[in-house]
Order: C-alpha cells, then structure tokens, then sequence
C-alpha cells in the first residue's frame, strides 16, 4: 500500500470500518455490518460527490430557488409537481425488504459527511464556496420521491405526432416515427387533434432539466437532444475462450461534469458487491457479486400519457368528468428565495396527475399521467433488491419491484448462465395505443399495470449469446397487441453490429470484447454508401470519391468519416422531411428517427417522392452531399488529406458552473477536449451536436467482466471517479477513456490491497 491514511470517529457508525481508495479513484468499503456498508457508502458518497449530490436533491425536491433566486421559482415549482406524493410504505415495499432501512443509513452517512465539513470547514468543496451556498441534510425519502431525474417516455412524442396531425393529418406521422411492432396509428376517441400549446412540454422540461444551472436562462430548459441508449451482452461458457461467461455493460447518457455515475464496492457480512451507480442512489446498478454479474439498457417502453379536459365555463378549476364536473386538487407550498420573500405557489392535480397547464382561452387543462406517480417508479432504486442475487431466477424475482426507468437487464453466473429480462411498470391501456394524448373525461383510463414478469425474457439461448441496445426486442409471440408496452425504438444501427459480430461460433477473450465494445463501424454509413455507389451521374464527384474506398469505421484519424457524419447529421437527415412532407413538417418533427429515414431511402417508394422516386431519392442524396462537401471544406480545410473526425468531434464534460465562472476557476472546473471516434450510432457511443459536433452524450462508463475471475474485469468512469475539482481523480481517467481504455475493477482483499492508494479507517463516534 502507498499513500496517505486518515483516522476520523464518526457519529452514527455502529462498528469500525475502512475506506481502500485505489489509484484509480474506485473506493472499496469494508464494513461490519450490511448497514454500516451503506452508512459508509453514503458518507463516501459525500467526500467525493457531495456538491453533485446536493444539487440533485435540491432540484428534485424544488429547493433551487433558496441557493439562486427568484429566477428558479417556475423551475422549483415545476419540479414539485413531478415529486411522488403518495403511500410511502408501498412505495418502500417496492424495493425489497432491505430498501428502507439501507436507504436510511445511506443517507445518514451522507449526514454524517456534512457534520464532518462543519467541523472541518475545509472540506467544503470550492463550487458551494464559489457559490455562497452550503450543503443540506437528507432524509430517506428524499432519495425516492425525486422522480424525474432519469425520464420515462413518451411525452415529447405524444405531443410532436398531435401537433403533426392537426397541422397535416394522419398521414404526416408517417415521416416522424417508425412504429414497431407493426402498427397503425390510431386516433384516441374523443380527442380532437389540435395544436398542444408549448407550454406544456416547456414545463415538463423545466422539471426534468438535468443542468437547471447550465441554462442561459434560468426559466428555460436546454433542449431535449434525444441521445440516449446502451449496450449490454454476455456469452456462455462455450463462445468464450475463458471456459466462463463473458459480459460487456455501456450504458449511455448525456455527458456530464461531475460524472453522472460513481464506482463502488461494499463488503460486508453476506454482502461483496462492486459496480457503478448514480452516487445519490444507495447500492449500484449495475455491477457484480461474488456469484452473478448483471447489467441494464434502456427498454422503450410507454409509461406515461397526457391527459386533455374540458374546463367549466364557469370555474376554471372544473373538469369534465363522466356526466359531471370534477374539481382539481390544489396544493399550496412555499419556496424559499435567496434574497427575497418566500414566495407560494399553487399547484394543481387531476384524479390522473399534476396539471402542466391551462389554457383558458381555449378551457382546456392539460395533466401528466405516469407511472412517477405509482410505488415503486423511483430510478435504479429497485436495483437494491438484487445486490445479493445468486443467480438469474433470483434476479428475476427481485426485478417484480423494477418500476423504472424500463430496462433491459443482461445477467451472466459463475455456472456459465447467462439471462435477459425486460423490467419496467407499464399501463395497460385498452382503449387507445398510448401515442397520442386522450381526453381526460373517463373514456381512457389505465387498467393497472403490468410488470417483469409479463414481459418478455430469455435464458441460456442456443446461439451462445444474448444482448440488447436499445433495439425493438419483442419475440415474435409476444402478444404486443393486448400488451402495448410501446411502439417507439431507437435506432436499431447498434445491434446490428453487434449482432453481425456476435453471429457464427467464434469464441470470444475479453480482449476481443473490449474491442467491440469500443468498435466504431457505423451501419448506417455503410447502408448509404451503398446507395450512393449505385446513383447514376457524376454530381457530387469528389465527395463520392472520398467516401468510396472507406472502411466506414469513424475513427478519430478519418477523414472520410468527418464528411460522412457532417453529411448525414447536418444536410441529409434534415432533408428528408422537407422532401417529403408539407412545408412546415420538418420543424414539428423534432428529433429525427434516423431508422426510419435509412428504409425510406432505401425502399424509394414514399409517395413524397414523385413519379420517379428512385431518381428522386438519388437526386436528393446527392444534393445533400455536395452540400456536406462544401461544409466540410469549410470546417476542415481545402485538402480532404488532411480532414479528421477528431478534429472537431471531441470529448468534453463540461461543469454546471463553468458558463458562470471567471475563465480561471472555469478552467478547472471543465475537463477537455480530446479526439474522439464513433457517433450516436456505433457500438462506442459518442453523439454529438451538429452546431460544432462537440461530443454531448454516450458512453462515459463501461465494464467488461470475466465472471468468476472478478479480478481480471475492466471497467472506466470518465472524466473521473471524484466531483471534487481540487482531487488527483476529477480528471485523471479522462485521456484513457479519449483513447478507449480501461482500468482494473478489482475485488479481492489481496488485489485491492496492493493498488491502494489511500486509506481511511472510520471509528465510531
């Protein structure tokens, strides 16, 4: 062992217990007992992320306002009105037995934290300094009732398709999403289509808004950019050369600075489990025990629905309902404001949710229904039901209390299992599709809900190999029709390479699957350079040439790569909708299902194209690309030898407070640039912004496991495990990441021992 030891007594700790810090930043909690692992794991949680974690509870719980001002009074009510108000026993029931009271000594731990940095003053981290704040105490349920920090679908959607189809008809939809499983949209009884005014998605936004202190102004959310996803697969023993299971987890998400997950591992008395979490959420994700590995991806399922009524012409605060008229609840609560006078505020509340607007011109209301509302929805919190699984029947059982987000969850054993489950509380709907939104006057009401264990999974497939990213992964017998957990997928490019590399009877080393998991050939760009091979004619010659003999791997070092990404994200995936719909369709359509526009390009035969569809789409490639060209030349010089994709897509995790602070404390606080390969649609996850193509979301934690041999598994946690800028580890894992490496996620005693770096031992107070 090298480094620094630390002694501290702290109060509430029940016996003694240590904290081995390794050189990678990764704390391994040794502790007597299962609660004392969590008391400690939230105190740690504390020493290493305590400003991140204390803004992730004041804006779930609406408490922005009291830290920076009246401008954060709309955003503190907006979240309260996504807060989960009801049953906290059934709520905590949902979770396993043990959730409570590990969810109780977690922040107690965090607690104890704070009361150290009161009587250290020191340890308070530079942002609250630079700020003027300090960190508040938790209570257990702080940690559940913040429901909106990891988002359920499909708002945005339900309210695009409506705005399309009032403005165009029905027929528009079909240039917005891709439904799948094979489905027609079909039009809610009673709902007449009309333009949703944009206040009610601007609040739901407001609440939801990850970065409340990154928006240029305060009462406005960032935009919603759509990246989301994750990879997940395991391998049995006989398509492995370990003679033992193999199983790679990337789960993706927007890039931040604290990073959004932490590293951790808790030993104690029949506990010994090591993996990543978010660092306010007691336990980890994803990660493994001594007998069973286990991961997750986004399953697209449909949990939420928006409600439109009909108000009283009389009293607003009236809706239809049946043969009568039902009043709203209305709650009165009282934000605290920096500077400033308390201030109350109303909020009012539907018999199916809070109402995020009312439009008194019109005497409409509109109201969120979700399943936030139902025990059991807090994020990644029934993940406590299986830290101690043994093996997949077990994790099976424990995921009957998985509410959200929906999941995709991949599992391997030391007995060469290997198991996937989709998890997630879904609405059963009878009367309508869950695409649209419905009139709240009783004629669609849900009809409870269904969860794991009516969904679908798989166990030990003959192929050797089972995974998920994100992809529609409904069996063929699955009765989608009487269960409509969804209609909406993300692209299925990722699988597709994964699936064509996992296909055959090759056996795989955990070299070679640290190699897909970082691969970066793009599907797509390998589909339309297939098209454009076969386009007649000689436009767009010298694109043409540049894209012909590429590889189609978005490599840093591409230049073939850099047109290709400027081409399909700025120029060609914009022009499908303005070709082929009513002008005016391209801006309603938000985010674009780029699945979708590959098969219309494909195919030909959407009516938008004309009589002569083939030449028309071909026309509209080219044109497209010729145009990509001259962006290209623009951004990267006149001599394409010399373009690279790193050039201009880098890695960058920006600091909330960095947009505010002077360039000095800025420059400590953001960490980046540096090249990197890959887009939002290769294996290695690395969606951009198309303004400048900085890399925004995808991959930032990966792992690799060798299940059995815990000690040979490969993990990283970019930029870095600690949110303290002022640590050795804020940053130090950032340039391995940028180069797609990894670090040791050690588990033994003995391998942990000989790479630690600091130890603290931890004395009752």
């Amino acid at each position: 062992m090298t480094g620094a030891a630390e002694t501290l007594s702290l109060p509430g700790l029940e016996a003694a217990a240590e904290i081995l810090i390794d050189r990678w930043g990764i704390p391994h909690i040794y502790a007597a007992s299962q609660r004392d692992a969590f008391f400690v794991q939230g105190f740690n949680a504390g020493r290493d992320r305590l400003w991140q974690i204390d803004l992730w509870r004041k804006r779930g719980l609406g408490l922005m306002a009291a830290d920076l001002g009246a401008g954060y009074v709309e955003r503190d009510r907006a979240a309260r009105l996504l807060l989960y108000r009801g049953d906290m026993a059934a709520e905590w029931a949902c979770y396993g037995a043990e959730a409570q009271s590990r969810t109780e000594a977690f922040v107690a731990g965090i607690n104890a934290y704070i009361d150290l940095v009161e009587r250290e003053p020191a340890r308070l981290p530079m942002e609250f300094r630079a700020m003027g704040t300090k960190p508040q105490r938790w209570i257990a349920e702080d940690v559940v009732r913040c429901r909106a920090h990891a988002r359920v679908r499909n708002l945005d959607s339900e309210i695009a398709r409506t705005n399309i189809v009032a403005a165009f008809g029905a027929d528009a939809d079909r240039l917005h999403k891709g439904l799948q499983p094979e489905w027609r949209l079909q039009i809610p009884e009673g709902l007449e289509p009309h333009a949703i005014p944009p206040e009610v998605l601007r609040l739901y936004l407001l609440g939801c808004e990850p970065h409340p202190i990154d928006s240029a102004t305060p009462a406005e959310p960032l935009a919603d950019t759509g990246e989301w996803g994750s990879n997940n697969w395991a391998l049995t023993p006989g398509r492995t050369t370990t003679g033992r299971a193999i199983l790679a987890s990337d789960p993706h998400r927007v890039h931040d600075q604290p990073s959004l997950r932490y590293i951790a591992h808790l030993v104690a008395p029949g506990l010994d489990v090591i993996g990543a979490g978010e660092p306010a959420i007691p336990g980890v994700s994803l990660g493994h025990n001594d007998r069973l590995a286990f991961s997750l991806t986004i399953h697209p399922s449909d949990q939420e629905d928006l409600y439109v009524y009909e108000l009283s012409e009389t009293d607003p605060d009236l809706y239809r309902y049946g043969g009568g008229w039902e009043r709203m609840r209305l709650v009165s609560e009282t934000i605290p404001v920096l500077g400033a006078e308390p201030v109350t505020v109303e909020l009012r509340f539907t018999r199916h949710g809070p109402v995020l607007h009312v439009d008194a011109a019109n005497r409409r209301a509109y109201a969120l229904r979700s399943v936030w509302w139902e025990p059991g929805t807090a994020a990644y919190m029934a993940s406590l039901g299986y830290l101690t699984a043994g093996n997949f029947e077990e994790y099976q059982r424990a995921l009957e209390g998985w509410g959200a987000p929906s999941t995709n969850h991949v599992v391997a054993d030391v007995d060469g299992h290997i198991g996937w489950q989709a998890a997630a509380k879904i609405p059963v709907r009878p009367s309508w599709d869950g695409l649209m939104p419905v009139p709240g006057d009783g004629r669609h009401e849900w009809a409870g809900t269904i969860q794991a264990s009516t969904l679908p999974s798989a166990k030990d497939p003959a192929c050797g190999w089972l995974g998920s990213s994100n992809q529609m992964n409904l069996p063929a017998d699955y009765d989608y029709r009487r269960h409509k957990t969804g209609f909406e997928w993300t692209d299925v490019a990722r699988y597709m390479r994964l699936s064509e590399s996992l296909a055959g009877e090759k056996r795989w080393s955990v070299e070679d699957t640290l190699a897909l998991q970082t691969d970066v050939l793009s599907v797509p760009a390998r589909r339309l350079c297939a098209l454009l091979a076969a386009a007649p004619g000689k436009a767009a010659a010298a694109a043409r040439a540049c894209l012909a003999g590429w590889d189609h791997r978005v490599t840093a070092e591409s230049g073939p790569a850099a047109l290709f990404e400027i081409w399909f994200t700025n120029h060609l995936m914009p022009a499908i909708p303005k070709a082929l719909g009513p002008e005016g369709l391209a801006q309603m359509v938000g985010v674009v299902d780029t699945q979708l526009y590959l098969e219309i390009l494909e195919a030909a035969s959407d009516p938008g194209f004309g009589a002569e569809p083939v030449a028309a789409r071909d026309a509209l490639l080219l044109t497209t690309l010729e145009a990509a060209w001259a962006e290209a030349r623009e951004r990267l010089g006149g001599d394409p030898a010399r373009w690279s994709w790193g050039s201009i897509h880098q890695g960058y995790f920006s600091h909330p407070l960095s947009r505010l602070a002077p360039p000095e404390l800025a420059g400590k606080l953001d960490v980046g640039p540096a090249p990197k390969g890959g887009s939002n649609l290769t294996i290695n996850n690395n969606g951009y912004r198309g303004t400048d193509f900085r890399v925004m979301s995808g991959v930032s934690w990966r792992m690799v496991l060798d299940v059995g041999n815990w000690d040979a598994s490969w993990t990283i946690n970019a930029p870095g495990q600690s949110g303290d800028p002022a640590s050795p580890h804020y940053r130090d894992l950032f340039l391995i990441w940028a180069r797609d490496e990894y670090v040791p996620m050690l588990y033994s005693r003995k391998a942990v021992e000989g790479a630690t770096e600091a130890r603290i031992q931890l004395l009752p107070g």
